[in-house]
């Protein structure tokens, strides 16, 4: 056990800061319903409050920081929705956050799977290997040599159906008086969500913008919500060196979940989903009819970080005939999380199946999705239950309805 400090005794900067952060809480239990690792275990440890409490005692030297206790910090979801219901504004992402880095990653942490995803060139290369070998056909019987708590079992399921061909490309264009934009392409999204990247260029221009795309890297996002620290800090000079060079006015990403981590690296600058912005000027965009029957599923992080969920209804509501259900809530969270479905791979997909069967009673022919781990999660629990819904980002449905501008 850890010694107790005394009092008044000063903490170092992290410590502190952590101690602070969470004697904001009030322990009312108001984030308690909406909490999805709550749901899942009813264990108080793995609520906010309880992490809150936890990472309280870390701070302040009441307990050892045990396996057990690191494991309850690492089951949270970073879904944010305690915040969103905290009568205290308790900045909850925040703590997490600076606990993890306190503690470092976890030794769990499949480090040479999750550099291969940070990596986009090399990842192109092994899944074009993947697809001349027709890995496609036995991944299955190949993750079941994997036990079910094996993180490059959950890579082999959640391998995507196809490997991607489209590469993103800005046709340049006069910008006149609207800002210049760029887009930033990241990691796995760079690859395997470049349909809906050349999509948001697509409907951009088609409003007047001037996008161009940055260089394709990994915003740290997974580093920052694992305790390293310094390879986040890394990343976020990489994303601080391709902004200034790019001379836009704002920042854009068509995966929500590197929205939050982006704009930590740059305070003061306009991150968004492009999805603002094409709402703000969709009366100028025209839609071919579809008559067809689509589930939403609105990620975490979409709703809590970009806050875009409205305003992606709204868009998707101007294409005539379709027929638009989001999925209901709770689930709060499909389990995805970044690395988590590959961490916890039976617990992500335990709220994933949850996800889908809550999407089963709207019985839809198509399921969007706007985050890419999302979709790949959701995909592969499609795939294993016999389903037939193709799923797709909101953004590529919207490009491929697109008739024309005013």
């Amino acid at each position: 056990m850890m010694s107790m400090p005394l009092e008044k005794s000063p903490m170092p900067a992290p410590a502190g800061r952590i101690a602070e952060l969470a004697d904001q809480c009030v322990q009312c239990g108001l984030c308690l319903p909406v909490c999805p690792t709550y749901a899942l275990d009813r264990n108080e440890a793995e609520s906010p409050r309880g992490r809150i409490a936890i990472a309280s005692a870390l701070a302040r030297g009441l307990v050892d920081p045990t396996a057990g206790l690191r494991e309850h910090l690492d089951h949270c979801l970073g879904c944010l929705n305690c915040e969103t219901v905290c009568p205290a504004n308790v900045q909850y992402g925040e703590l997490l956050i600076e606990t993890r880095a306190l503690l470092g990653p976890p030794a769990r942490r499949p480090r040479l799977l999750l550099d291969l995803l940070k990596r986009p060139t090399l990842l192109r290369v092994v899944r074009q290997l993947g697809r001349w070998i027709a890995l496609r056909r036995w991944k299955n019987e190949l993750a079941r040599r994997f036990s079910t708590h094996s993180p490059w079992r959950a890579a082999l399921l959640n391998l995507p159906a196809a490997a991607p061909t489209v590469r993103v490309q800005a046709r340049q264009q006069p910008s006149g008086n609207r800002p210049r934009l760029a887009l930033f392409p990241g990691c796995v999204a760079s690859i395997d969500d470049a349909q809906a990247q050349q999509a948001a260029i697509t409907l951009l221009q088609a409003v007047g913008f001037h996008v161009s795309v940055l260089p394709a890297f990994c915003c740290g996002a997974m580093d920052l919500h694992a305790g390293a620290a310094d390879a986040a800090e890394q990343a976020a000079q990489h994303v601080r060196r391709a902004w200034a060079a790019s001379g836009a006015t704002r920042l854009l990403s068509v995966t929500p979940g590197c929205l939050g981590t982006l704009r930590r690296a740059l305070p003061g600058v306009s991150v968004l989903d492009p999805v603002e912005l094409l709402a703000e000027h969709a009366a100028t965009l025209s839609f071919r009819p579809l008559l067809q029957k689509v589930a939403l599923h609105l990620p975490c992080t979409q709703v809590n970080v970009a806050r875009t969920d409205a305003a992606l209804l709204q868009l998707l509501r101007r294409i005539p005939g379709l027929d638009v259900s989001t999925l209901p809530r709770p689930p709060y969270c499909c389990g995805a999380a970044g690395s988590h479905l590959l961490e916890f791979p039976e617990r992500a997909a335990q709220l994933r199946d949850d996800t889908l069967r809550k999407a089963a009673t709207l019985e839809p022919q198509r399921l969007l999705s706007s985050n890419i781990g999302c979709r790949l999660h959701l995909d592969a629990g499609i795939e294993q239950q016999g389903l037939s819904w193709p799923s797709q980002h909101p953004l590529t449905l919207l490009a491929q309805q697109l008739e024309h501008s005013h």
